[in-house]
């Protein structure tokens, strides 16, 4: 059998369904009907041969070969439309300024080297830099204080759009140094149960928590709660007085070094995904070129 050809509005439609999991939010934002959407969506079924998603008078969720199509087609789709709009503006010309945050030392790194190659092309537009601290991590992009923002993936939030992922790291399990498990190769998630985590704050969406603070083990262990911080630099703060330990990325490892806190691997823990985000309703043309920049700076195809 040969390969499906899919059109652009089918891809657009799907994709956006995909994510808003509603016919009328998704028409809205497409500026379409939602017997168009609704049409679209049949006619692509059609041409697949299976359903895409499963309806019902209550919610709309993606099948099985849903969810695979939406993973295959969705970080292409956006670098098309990255690189398309990249493109288009170099002939244009970019202007005006862009605000850009950053999360951790090593977006905050990307996010500076990025910066550079984003000047070189685009003389004309101005761009800063600026730290978000995790306990307000979505709120200067809802403000509009930053325009685009270097983050953790997932994100769930129909008011904003996920670009593609820039780089992943495994996870390591910060503690003090004089900690049993700093003695140890590695630790898994059933670890968790043997000692204090420190939370990041409530203000953070639980999609965005879940990687860090799990409720449970695997084998069912209750994890037992440390306090909260508000910044990276009190997590490590709080781990090194022996207050608790605390899942992070490992790219930490050589940014944050201290000495009275060890970084062990967790053999068994979730891969962290980092990438741009952005307010679906302010998407510019910076924006693109500027995510463009950042794969082209990590050497991305």
């Amino acid at each position: 059998m040969g390969a499906v050809a899919l059109e652009r509005n089918e891809i657009e439609t799907f994709l956006t369904l995909a994510q808003e999991l509603h016919f009328g939010r998704t028409a809205d934002r497409l500026l379409v009907s939602r017997a168009h959407v609704t049409q679209t969506i049949q006619k692509l079924e059609r041409r697949v041969g299976v359903p895409l998603f499963e309806r019902s008078t209550r919610q709309v969720r993606l099948t099985p070969i849903g969810v695979q199509l939406r993973d295959g087609l969705a970080p292409a789709y956006a670098q098309i439309q990255s690189t398309l709009t990249t493109v288009i503006e170099a002939a244009r010309g970019i202007t005006g300024s862009l605000t850009v945050g950053f999360l951790t030392a090593a977006t905050g790194q990307l996010a500076l080297r990025t910066a550079e190659v984003f000047r070189e092309r685009h003389p004309d537009c101005a761009v800063e830099i600026q730290e978000v601290q995790i306990g307000a991590v979505l709120d200067p992009l809802r403000e509009g204080r930053v325009d685009v923002m270097l983050s953790c993936f997932p994100v769930q939030d129909a008011e904003l759009t996920q670009g593609p992922v820039l780089f992943s790291e495994p996870t390591v399990l910060a503690v003090p140094a004089r900690h049993p498990f700093a003695r140890r190769a590695s630790v898994s998630i059933e670890d968790l149960a043997r000692d204090k985590v420190i939370q990041v704050p409530a203000s953070i969406p639980e999609y965005l928590r879940a990687a860090r603070h799990l409720h449970t083990t695997p084998a069912g262990r209750e994890i037992p709660v440390g306090a909260v911080a508000g910044t990276f630099q009190e997590v490590l703060t709080l781990v090194g007085a022996g207050k608790g330990v605390f899942p992070c990325g490992a790219k930490g490892v050589r940014y944050y070094s201290r000495p009275d806190v060890t970084y062990v691997p967790i053999h068994d823990g979730p891969v962290l995904e980092w990438g741009p985000i952005w307010r679906t309703s302010a998407a510019t043309t910076r924006i693109a070129a500027f995510v463009r920049a950042a794969l082209d700076t990590l050497g991305h195809d």
